[in-house]
């Protein structure tokens, strides 16, 4: 038994955690009904309390669903996003601030660790042309991955001490010597890798700068978890796999005590310590406080009887049971488990995964836990058949079961189409999409979808035969709703829309302005009149139009095509004075004169006076239909938008301009005399 159990006093969550996690529990209690609070990743690495989150409703999504959760929110369903203690990228901050602007039922709240703000300050700050900026910590973790998009110019991240050394010794310090190296570490930074680092740096770099940008609470955990595992026998680090922070106390714990075990929680001590004199307990800064009393009591009470303890801690296993084991050797064939039993665990690679080519050397490693359903367990050969796959099923079912509970939108690839509408894959899971839920018109090609990834709400579950029924027109209705209402609240007068033209009447054609329609009448389609809108568009044209009038309440909304730029009378005179000569086309005449086609939409009258430069009977005399011929501009009314042209001011002028007949000279001849 044994004599002291002694728990680190800065162990468990740090200020920025407790921040991040007591501002959304706030938000949980005062959320309004239909609100969806959504994280970006996992708002702290402990998979228990996210477990715990998901119970009350808490989405966990990434950068890529916040487009999607922006146009879906709406007032009945209000959306916030939250922003994690490890920050993000300076992309997805811009994101998040468009959304915002441009949904009001969509809002965001960023609960960046203050010590990882000044992080991002120092690599903003302090990465110019003429530097170099380094990064002391993991290029994976998603704090590094949001401090390196605030930093401009050449920068890397090094992941410890060794490896900066081995890029400066490796010819890059030649280029650099025209730039100041400004060094920093992540906020969890191991201290020793850290003090490593200045001293390589001052080494090889006389210009350079240092910023210790460790949270001040991560160094004292770390002093803390050293000096308590030089005196302990056996230390328990508590936190979880995926936290940078715990794998550093882990590593400091284990160089001080080699007897040194990791848990996420209390439930992995079983059989796991044996009674020494002294134990220490650190614990990550994610770690809630009540998993470090949970395994604080549980080892105080488990030591007492140890040796009893440690027998009823091998596990009997039986067929049908779901268990967690911890890989110990991996093959592509199989997976041996350590499952806390007198067997082993064998998952064979067909219970895993369906697909041929998977290597399970590249999916697994050593140390990772792995839930699977017990097939077959063998006393006497030692082994548990197991099956990944039916937990995953199972887990994969009872997630469907969740969407339908919320209402969450989902996403989902169409595998094919069969009798009756689609089957579609979500989460591992086939969905059967009927077809008068598909989204697709009556009688139309279902099989179009096949391969594309959609968005559905989960709408029935049949427990017998566990099969889920899922619909895409709920939620292609929403948007289309939304839509239409984002789109009346910023209709105004003159604004331009570009649309497609829907179907056309006698009086106008109507133009699908995404969702709602509008009507271009007949007499704004075109300067010069038209009989019927096809003279001048076709169905499925696209064109830009805009408002002249609408109203709200009938839904009715007036739109011009036509506009200045394109009035032909306009174009002429921009283009033609009273004097010019031009080009026309004779397009119809009468017996006072000819019409001639000046530009597209432009016509002027060639008076039968103005025709020839002799009386004529008719303009048909001298002129034909479709004939080209050059006129004079000599009058222009802007009030009648009339032009009258003449063909016999070009002959006359060109009569007096023509040459005289030249005069025959007398050649005189000198005769000499002789």
């Amino acid at each position: 038994m044994p004599n002291k159990i002694t728990v680190a006093p800065h162990a468990g969550f740090c200020f920025g955690v407790t921040r991040a996690t007591e501002a959304l529990e706030a938000r949980l209690v005062e959320s309004r009904t239909g609100e969806k609070i959504y994280t970006l990743g996992d708002l702290i690495h402990n998979d228990g309390y996210n477990a715990a989150l998901r119970e009350k409703g808490v989405i966990t999504v990434t950068e890529a669903d916040i487009e999607h959760i922006c146009e879906v929110a709406n007032e009945e369903s209000p959306a916030i996003v939250f922003i994690r203690a490890h920050g993000v990228t300076v992309e997805t901050e811009k994101k998040l601030l468009e959304c915002k602007k441009s949904n009001p039922y969509f809002d965001y709240c960023d609960l960046t660790c203050p010590f990882v703000k000044k992080l991002q300050e120092v690599a903003r700050d302090n990465s110019t042309e003429d530097s170099f900026f380094a990064l002391l910590g993991c290029a994976e973790h998603p704090e590094v991955v949001g401090v390196m998009s605030h930093a401009e110019g050449d920068k890397r991240v090094f992941a410890g001490a060794e490896e900066l050394e081995q890029f400066l010794t490796d010819g890059h310090l030649s280029k650099m010597h025209k730039k100041t190296l400004n060094l920093a570490a992540q906020t969890t930074q191991n201290l020793s890798e850290w003090r490593k680092s200045i001293e390589i740096v001052k080494r090889y770099c006389t210009n350079s700068n240092f910023f210790d940008t460790i949270c001040n609470v991560t160094e004292i955990r770390q002093i803390e978890a050293k000096n308590l595992a030089k005196n302990s026998d056996f230390m328990v680090v508590v936190g979880g796999k995926n936290s940078s922070n715990t794998a550093k106390l882990y590593k400091i714990c284990k160089d001080e005590c080699e007897a040194t075990v990791w848990v996420e929680d209390a439930r992995e001590l079983d059989g796991k310590f044996p009674t020494n004199n002294k134990i220490g307990i650190v614990a990550g800064a994610s770690t809630p406080k009540r998993d470090i009393e949970e395994v604080f009591l549980i080892m105080s009470e488990m030591t007492e009887n140890f040796a009893e303890l440690l027998e009823q801690s091998l596990k009997t296993l039986n067929t049908g049971d779901t268990v967690t084991g911890y890989v110990t050797h991996v093959t592509d064939a199989e997976l041996q488990l350590d499952l806390g039993a007198k067997v082993t665990g064998i998952i064979k690679a067909e219970q895993i995964t369906d697909d041929a080519s998977a290597r399970l050397t590249k999916m697994f490693n050593v140390g990772d836990a792995v839930e699977a359903f017990v097939i077959r367990v063998s006393d006497i050969e030692g082994v548990a058949e197991l099956s990944k796959k039916r937990t995953d099923s199972d887990r994969n079912w009872k997630n469907i079961v969740a969407l339908k509970d919320s209402g969450e939108v989902v996403s989902g690839k169409v595998l094919k189409a069969v009798a009756g509408g689609l089957t579609v894959n979500v989460d591992s899971v086939n969905v059967f999409v009927p077809a008068s839920q598909s989204g697709v018109a009556k009688d139309g090609d279902l099989t179009a979808l096949v391969g594309e990834t959609v968005d559905l709400k989960i709408i029935e579950i049949k427990e017998q035969g566990k099969r889920a029924i899922g619909s895409i027109k709920v939620v292609l209705n929403a948007l289309r709703r939304a839509r239409t209402e984002e789109f009346w609240n910023t209709i105004e007068e003159g604004k331009q829309y570009t649309g497609t033209v829907r179907s056309l009447t006698s009086y106008g054609a109507f133009v699908d302005l995404g969702g709602v329609d509008g009507m271009v009448h007949v007499s704004e389609l075109s300067w010069r009149p038209v009989k019927h809108p096809s003279a001048v568009v076709s169905v499925g044209d696209e064109i830009t139009v805009f408002v002249k009038s609408f109203d709200k309440e009938t839904k009715r909304i007036s739109l011009g095509y036509k506009t200045d730029d394109t009035n032909p009378w306009l174009l002429f005179t921009n283009t033609y004075n009273v004097g010019d000569v031009v080009s026309v086309k004779i397009v119809n005449m009468m017996p006072f004169g000819a019409f001639a086609e000046i530009m597209d939409g432009v016509d002027g009258l060639i008076h039968i006076s103005k025709i020839a430069n002799k009386r004529i009977g008719k303009p048909a005399d001298v002129l034909e239909l479709g004939q080209v011929v050059d006129a004079k501009i000599i009058e222009i009314d802007n009030e009648k938008q009339k032009i009258s042209l003449s063909i016999r001011d070009l002959l006359v002028e060109e009569e007096e301009v023509a040459p005289e007949a030249p005069v025959e000279e007398t050649v005189e001849e000198t005769v000499d005399a002789e």
